[in-house]
């Protein structure tokens, strides 16, 4: 499944989903459906050492992981 970027004009809000085919994405917020589908920016972060790239929705390299399958932890 893609991960995309959306905007709400409704409440605001900016959000990342991942969408299939024929899904409709719905704001995590309000729940509005009317969403706006995002340019995303290329992947200028690179997790430290590994060369690869990492999502813009990683914590920075001095916080945390974000979860137990973040992308900056050794696979």
């Amino acid at each position: 499944m893609p991960l995309f970027e959306y905007h709400c004009p409704n409440c605001n809000t900016s959000f990342e989903a991942l969408v299939r085919n024929g899904e409709q994405p719905h704001c995590p917020d309000c729940q509005e459906t009317r969403v706006e589908k995002l340019m995303s920016a290329a992947a200028g972060r690179v997790a430290a050492g590994s060369g690869l790239p990492i999502a813009s929705s990683c914590p920075p390299s001095d916080a945390p992981p974000c979860n137990p399958h973040c992308c900056r932890l050794p696979q």
